[in-house]
């Protein structure tokens, strides 16, 4: 059974992300949550992927929020950094 993990204390009443958690299981979290403004099947340029971090965080530092999407594996890129979009999750 998966444990779900609250991060409501990281987010403002508008479900804005205020801040990254330094401890992996609310970092994690805070990214799925962020993840989930994307959709599967459609691919983004950077300056797409950026608006979307952009709006859904209010301290202002998207780019963190975008490279640490892609190392955590909920984005996917492009060496070129072309193209970006979210992978399917695996079928049960």
């Amino acid at each position: 059974m998966e444990q779900v993990v609250n991060i409501n204390r990281f987010l403002d009443k508008l479900g804005r992300i205020t801040q990254l958690s330094q401890k992996p299981p609310l970092r994690i979290a805070t990214l799925c949550y962020l993840a989930e403004k994307f959709e599967v099947n459609y691919n983004y340029t950077e300056k797409e992927v950026n608006a979307i971090c952009e709006k859904w965080n209010t301290f202002g530092d998207y780019f963190v929020l975008r490279r640490e999407l892609i190392d955590q594996g909920f984005l996917c890129r492009e060496p070129d950094g072309s193209r970006y979009w979210k992978p399917a999750p695996p079928k049960k």
